[in-house]
């Protein structure tokens, strides 16, 4: 059987408990765009082309309520939809007015092993023209064919899900990440990419309070992930690993705590990978040089890379 693929990680939604915090914050701080509101309060933002990237929803758990992925075309989504019920997905088909909320053609949802909800749709719907200007002076994000940027999620069974989302969602494996974590053993970190970006997911089975352990902006020019780096501290932003290298993506980055208490990576300069020659490999640390722990968090939440 023809393994069928998504393209990209095209947007993620969040449930919040504060929304205006979390308006002050993407936009002030993130520097993404406001673009509209729907009638419960659902707050979209907009980092590209695209109507919007970030869905901030309100009310939830502080977590993430879903991560939706794209298709080529209607064919590859109604494939995929075999290929997930084939590899043990519980599929839904999401009606014209959901899929209209999320500007695209079609849609469905289904849930991975964790009971974590994802999306996968076909057909960006044009209604939106309006392009994307931020109100930080930043020169942008790479976004358009890259997506959204990757998420890093906790997982209750690591086989069980590396085959959901390599089989049945039809995501690459990029490489590995082995971490000794002393007496809590080794814990793996599979990472997975859709296009070209280095990993558009990360997965990782550990104890969490949160399904998101944090999801990664990437900005097209160095200087905004250090002017962002001071902003934090000026407006006392905890920053939860100092600035640092990764080994596997070679992103050069910085994470914060957002106003859920996930993380946010904001980085700049990862790698591409081109499927014709890229050699899957297996890392022993997470960094090259920096991330250092900021915090007094338990030793696997300040190191778990992605």
């Amino acid at each position: 059987m023809n393994l069928h693929h998504v393209t990209q990680l095209g947007y993620l939604g969040i449930g919040v408990s504060d929304v205006a915090a979390w308006e002050s914050f993407a936009g002030d701080v993130l520097g993404l765009a406001p673009n509209g509101r729907a009638a419960d309060g659902t707050v979209f933002l907009k980092m590209d082309e695209q109507h919007h990237r970030l869905a901030i929803h309100p009310g939830g758990d502080d977590d993430m309520n879903y991560a939706g992925w794209e298709a080529s075309d209607e064919a590859s989504f109604r494939a995929l939809a075999e290929q997930l019920a084939l590899h043990g997905g519980r599929v839904t088909w999401a009606g014209e007015d959901d899929a209209r909320v999320r500007r695209v053609q079609g849609l469905l949802r289904v849930l991975d092993p964790s009971g974590i909800t994802h999306e996968v749709y076909w057909g960006k719907r044009s209604e939106d023209q309006k392009p994307f200007r931020s109100g930080r002076a930043i020169g942008g994000f790479e976004a358009g064919a890259l997506g959204f940027g990757h998420i890093v999620l906790a997982v209750d069974d690591y086989d069980a899900s590396l085959s959901f989302y390599r089989d049945g969602l039809g995501l690459r494996v990029s490489d590995f990440i082995e971490l000794d974590m002393g007496s809590a053993g080794l814990t793996t970190v599979a990472f997975l990419h859709a296009g070209p970006r280095h990993h558009s997911l990360a997965i990782a089975q550990f104890p969490a309070a949160k399904r998101l352990h944090h999801f990664m902006l990437q900005v097209r020019d160095f200087d905004d992930v250090g002017s962002t780096y001071d902003l934090c501290q000026d407006r006392n932003i905890p920053i939860v690993t100092s600035l640092g290298r990764h080994t596997n993506d070679r992103m050069t980055s910085f994470y914060m705590t957002s106003p859920s208490g996930f993380r946010v990576e904001f980085g700049h300069g990862g790698i591409e990978i081109d499927d014709n020659d890229w050699q899957v490999q297996t890392h022993h640390a997470a960094s090259t040089w920096g991330h250092r722990s900021q915090t007094a968090t338990p030793l696997l939440e300040s190191v778990l890379p992605g």
